[in-house]
């Protein structure tokens, strides 16, 4: 009898240590499989090419009051790279909350920096280019806070309910791209205005060609931004109605 109950509290420790080890080892595998330094992320290839657009926009910019070749050149390549970014990030399968953020920022940060430029060479038009440095910033913070606040994967997820211009804006690459591009073109253009270069091609002033082509794109841009601080305004008040009647207090 007693070595009956010593042989089942030998089995019974002998499963216990066991059972133990494989909890041990079950708990360490899921620790080092699913283990991942976020630091990876600031090496995904899309977020490498968002920082070679800062670098080449931090370098035109560095000569745009001294060389419009070489900072036009470069503006435009890192213009070109926004549109590879996002590519890359699909094919590679390495989208990031980290690099729609930086290439968000990367596109606000260096439109602001040429429109600066241009009022201080078109000191006349500075209220136009505060506004729509305002008109930019504002209409995409606010989008992105709504797109977040509502719980949307990702601020260019559109639904169906926003308004059409801005669906075909989001939805479309092919539109988005013409709609960035046209716009960034036709800022550069008062910057080649304002430049001493010359842009003449049998007799054909390239500048003028490219803002009369343009300023429609650039125009329709706007009239997007004033579009998405609407839409978004309208979801972050829907939001606010929809917790006060949860939490039984009205929305201030």
């Amino acid at each position: 009898m007693v070595t009956t109950r010593r042989s089942t509290r030998a089995a019974a420790a002998t499963e216990a240590t066991s059972a133990t080890a494989n909890s041990a080892v079950n708990i360490s595998g899921q620790d080092l499989g699913s283990q991942k330094s976020p630091y990876t992320v600031f090496l995904y290839i899309p977020n490498l090419i968002g920082y070679s657009r800062i670098i080449l926009a931090a370098i035109s910019l560095y000569y745009m009051p001294i060389h419009p070749k070489v900072c036009v050149t470069l503006y435009c390549i890192s213009c070109l790279l926004d549109a590879v970014d996002g590519n890359a990030a699909r094919y590679f399968n390495q989208c990031s909350k980290f690099g729609a953020v930086l290439d968000m920022v990367t596109d606000r940060c260096t439109t602001t920096c040429l429109l600066c430029f241009l009022s201080n060479v078109y000191p006349s038009y500075t209220l136009v280019f505060q506004g729509l440095i305002s008109l930019d910033f504002s209409s995409h913070y606010i989008h992105m806070y709504s797109s977040l606040v509502d719980g949307a994967s990702s601020h260019k997820n559109i639904s169906q309910s926003s308004h059409p211009l801005l669906r075909a804006y989001y939805n479309s690459n092919v539109v988005l791209f013409i709609m960035c591009a046209g716009n960034e073109l036709f800022f550069v253009s008062l910057y080649l205005f304002a430049s001493n270069l010359t842009t003449t091609v049998f007799g054909v002033d390239i500048r003028m060609i490219i803002a009369l082509i343009t300023f429609p794109i650039c125009a329709g841009k706007q009239i997007i931004s004033v579009i998405q601080f609407v839409g978004a305004s309208k979801v972050l008040a829907r939001i606010d109605v929809s917790e006060s009647a949860t939490n039984g207090q009205p929305a201030n």
